[in-house]
């Protein structure tokens, strides 16, 4: 009888023992909670599924960016336009210019708004296309130093002698690197001092050619610069455009 209550006892506590190991290595090795994952999960799904808006986009036009010249880390003032502003500020030379002005812009290879004298330019226009006319100093036909006699009395309100050689004589000869508009230019093409013309700018010149009366010509084409003598400036005290 004894042996068999013994036999009992150990059994029931080796079983005691078991449960608490068990417990124990479960304790030791406990693996996450299901509903904890899936609760994690569910709100890092709903995370990456949030939509999200960009705010502040405008449907306004972008304004014309201006930017500054920046010196020494300071401003100089200066305001440099964009192209886009280049273009507009053209175009709006170009929609305000004359019909002359747009002419001679083609005629002297430049833009309307470099153009440096428009009302020379006015008079000029008066005789272009006039025939050559060797003597002649009416629209019906004349010669160079007629046409630019003509013309600076009208533009300059100056007096000239009347023939290319006496007009030269007259002159004060300058550098043709200090040419300017208005300045006379002498050829030679018949022998000594004998053809002038009006220097415009841009190495084009007005004059009454004449294989095709009153045009414009090219300095440097090479009729023109092999036959080349010099430039002359006249004072102009009485002008009425400078």
């Amino acid at each position: 009888m004894l042996i068999k209550l013994l036999f009992v006892l150990v059994i029931a506590v080796t079983m005691v023992s078991c449960s608490s190991l068990k417990q124990l290595n479960y304790g030791n090795n406990k693996q996450p909670d299901p509903t904890t994952r899936a609760a994690s999960g569910t709100a890092s799904s709903k995370e990456n599924k949030e939509i999200k808006f960009l705010e502040d986009i405008s449907t306004e036009p972008a304004s014309p960016v201006y930017t500054k010249v920046v010196s020494s880390g300071k401003s100089s003032g200066k305001q440099v336009s964009s192209p886009a502003n280049n273009y507009l500020s053209r175009s709006y030379s170009v929609e305000k210019a004359t019909g002359v002005q747009l002419k001679y812009a083609v005629l002297l290879n430049t833009e309307v708004e470099q153009l440096e004298n428009n009302q020379l330019l006015e008079y000029v226009d008066e005789w272009y296309g006039t025939r050559y006319r060797y003597g002649g100093t009416t629209k019906k036909g004349i010669d160079c130093s007629a046409f630019v006699q003509s013309i600076y009395i009208s533009a300059f309100a100056v007096s000239l002698p009347r023939t290319a050689r006496d007009q030269y004589r007259f002159s004060n000869i300058i550098s043709a690197t200090e040419m300017k508009t208005g300045d006379l230019v002498f050829f030679n093409t018949t022998g000594g001092v004998s053809h002038v013309g009006i220097y415009l700018q841009n190495n084009k010149f007005v004059h009454a050619s004449v294989a095709y009366g009153v045009t414009i010509s090219d300095m440097f084409d090479p009729y023109y610069l092999k036959r080349f003598i010099g430039i002359g400036r006249i004072d102009k005290p009485g002008a009425k455009i400078k």
